[in-house]
């Protein structure tokens, strides 16, 4: 057979392909040419052939065909063999496979091997990819390795002894005595390797941290000999000598000095020097610092310590570099209810993020600012989340919104804040209304103003259901307030309903019709509240029942005659529901009563002790017009009635247009009339029947 090609030649033709069916056909053949290599047990190629296996793996091709070929290759007396055979493994096997009980002798064997570059390729893989059961068979060979002279084997024994450990915890005291020197050696590669293989240890069991902690001055002198020893071509990274061993040692202080007072003041000089010495013109430098950071705030540190642990943080936050910026904020959020002063003394910079393009910036700033609002600075962090609040994404408004109002209520308030539902528009959560209504009712002497500028935003955009809940709700509450001039800030209101001329009577009556409304609302809660509400006790509060339900009835099936019509309008009633609003009052009482589901029926009169001219507006809330509109009255033969056409036969969905139409009465006192309603809508015909009584008051002649 000819010689396979070459890797490097393969990988120049797989660049070539300028489709990926064209690639992955070079792929299928080339497989095929290694599948035949593979039956031929060709040993020359076998080493050519898992390596291009192992690249094509890497584009992400299968290649688990050639698992057997790696352990025939780390059997290979040849170290070139062994290597790319080792190589295999750890990419291609996984804890599943079978072909691990096989590995373990081969292991086992190159961990006694007599050439080091042959054990560490033994311990790469191993603590690669080595299952709980090759990890308790050879544990003890790591353990021998660990204790060794040799620099090379001890840092990839250590490394090997952190995977076991992982994947047999109680096998753990077995490394214990070989730990005892470790820290001895003066080859930064084992320092770093023997500082990962104590941490481990020391986060998996209490009793090894309570033993490591006698290792704290050990490990303060090793930081201190990187901060003070001077240049090091070997180590050096941007100036700062190893800063791989720093951040490792300085988090196995974190772990040792949490909750220890007396490692913590054993540490405390190191970590000082730690901050005020390490360069910060580069990266390399922020993270030695934001590892101090943790460090500092971690155990029990002093007071002053943590301070310019915080001042760190705070110049991150003018840093260029966004993600400098985003772990300041989330480490300053961690230590602000700790260290609430020291924080605030960052308070300007931490809301100018609030300004800053990231989103994940954007949102660490204001849950921190949240968190550094309090009695005193009430007043000037709402006026700058409300800015925010006001031009933020919608994404933020829900949460800026929330934290206002637990803001407001915890510290108190101002009068910009209990107003800020209205740039939070409709993306205010629901359980936020109750609560803006509760700091509402608390706050007394805001109740003109608030009801006030809530009444007018409602006038402006009645889109938002969040705000129109809570302005309802304060105009319900609190609407005497609105044509009070209790406030000075804002000009009373001028509101029909509390027109001097409209009488109690009659706003009664008004109210009543609304209560009514809603005893057929499908929303259970409002039927429910409805009906409670229409309880004789109650509605007794607000008058005689000189109203009566509108009910709905079926559409005769035969054609009947106007005076048929009118007629059948005396027959008896029943009481079932339909939302058809009856209110009247004079010309100057224009009242939004047009929330109706469906139709809405407003009748507005100009009294008179000899005729009433009654005037008719109906508006439809529906989705669809409402075609065939007819509207029909009839009264008792002691009165007169004439009714004049209406002003179209379509009610315009949307509340887009009203149907008008003139009823005159002679001799009106006490009129009793009953109306019927007929229209089509979404293609059904539709009849509303109802009845007024002791119409108009006789407080109107």
């Amino acid at each position: 057979m000819p010689a396979p090609i070459r890797l490097r030649e393969l990988i120049r033709t797989i660049r070539t392909a300028r489709t990926q069916a064209e690639e992955r056909e070079m792929i299928q053949k080339e497989c095929a040419a290694i599948r035949s290599s593979f039956r031929e047990e060709d040993n020359t190629y076998r080493c050519r052939n898992v390596a291009k296996l192992l690249y094509m793996h890497m584009l992400g091709y299968p290649a688990h065909f050639g698992q057997l070929e790696c352990l025939k290759l780390i059997a290979s007396q040849k170290f070139t063999d062994k290597r790319i055979g080792y190589l295999g493994a750890m990419l291609l096997l996984d804890e599943r496979q079978d072909v691990h009980l096989l590995m373990t002798n081969c292991i086992k064997n190159d961990l006694n091997h007599s050439t080091q570059y042959v054990q560490g390729l033994a311990l790469c893989t191993l603590g690669c990819m080595g299952s709980s059961e090759m990890c308790r068979d050879l544990a003890g060979e790591v353990e021998k390795l660990l204790k060794t002279s040799n620099s090379y084997l001890r840092k990839k024994a250590a490394l090997c002894a952190v995977h076991v450990i992982r994947k047999v915890p109680e096998l753990m005291e077995m490394f214990l005595p070989a730990t005892k020197n470790l820290l001895s050696e003066k080859n930064h590669g084992v320092l770093h390797t023997s500082v990962v293989l104590l941490t481990e240890m020391c986060e998996r069991s209490p009793d090894m941290l309570a033993h490591f902690r006698k290792l704290v001055p050990q490990l303060v002198r090793i930081l201190k000999n990187l901060i003070m020893s001077g240049y090091s071509p070997e180590h050096d990274v941007s100036g700062i000598s190893d800063p791989f061993l720093q951040v490792r040692i300085l988090r196995l202080l974190r772990i040792l000095g949490k909750s220890d007072d007396d490692s913590s003041e054993a540490m405390n000089d190191i970590l000082a020097q730690v901050a005020t010495n390490t360069e910060t013109s580069k990266n390399v430098g922020n993270a030695i610092l934001y590892e101090t950071v943790l460090t500092i705030m971690d155990i029990k540190s002093e007071s002053g310590l943590r301070v310019l642990a915080i001042n760190i943080l705070g110049r991150f936050l003018l840093n260029n570099d966004k993600n400098i910026r985003y772990v300041a904020l989330t480490s300053l959020l961690k230590t602000v209810q700790t260290d609430h002063n020291a924080v605030q003394r960052h308070r300007s910079t931490i809301v100018d993020c609030l300004k800053d393009l990231d989103v994940s910036i954007k949102r660490r700033a204001m849950e921190l600012s949240f968190a550094l609002v309090n009695g005193n600075n009430i007043r000037g962090m709402m006026k700058e989340l409300l800015y925010f609040l006001d031009s933020c994404d919608p994404e933020f408004k829900a949460d800026c919104a929330s934290g206002v109002f637990l803001a407001a209520e915890k510290y108190g308030t101002d009068r910009q804040t209990s107003l800020h539902i209205t740039p939070a528009g409709s993306y205010v959560r629901d359980d936020s209304v109750p609560n803006l209504i509760q700091l509402i009712t608390n706050s007394v002497e805001m109740h003109a103003y608030t009801v006030q500028r809530l009444y007018k935003a409602l006038l402006d955009d009645i889109s938002q259901q969040p705000l129109v809940q809570v302005a309802s709700w304060c105009t319900g509450e609190y609407g005497d307030l609105l044509v009070s001039g209790q406030c000075e800030e804002e000009e009373p209101i001028q509101v029909h309903l509390e027109e001097s001329q409209s009488n109690t009577t009659s706003k009664h009556q008004i109210i009543r019709c609304l209560v009514l409304i809603y005893g057929s609302s499908i929303d259970v809660e409002l039927q429910q509240r409805a009906v409670e509400y229409n309880a004789n006790d109650l509605l007794d509060l607000l008058g005689g029942n000189d109203v009566v339900p509108v009910i709905q009835t079926a559409v005769p099936t035969k054609p009947a005659s106007a005076g048929g019509e009118l007629l059948d309008l005396l027959g008896d009633l029943s009481l079932s529901g339909r939302m058809l609003s009856r209110a009247w009052n004079k010309l100057v009482l224009a009242t939004s009563v047009n929330v109706m589901h469906n139709l809405c029926l407003l009748l507005f009169t100009n009294p008179n002790p000899n005729i009433a001219i009654i005037t008719i507006h109906a508006s439809n809330a529906t989705e669809a017009d409402m075609t065939d509109f007819v509207f029909q009255a009839a009264v008792p033969k002691t009165f007169q009635l004439q009714l004049l056409s209406p002003s179209s036969n379509v009610v315009p969905a949307l509340n887009q247009g009203t149907v008008t139409q003139v009823i005159r009465v002679l001799n009106p006192q006490k009129l009793r009339m009953r109306i019927k309603l007929t229209y089509t809508l979404k293609g059904s015909p539709v009849q509303d029947l109802a009845e007024v009584n002791n119409f108009p008051p006789q407080s109107w002649q």
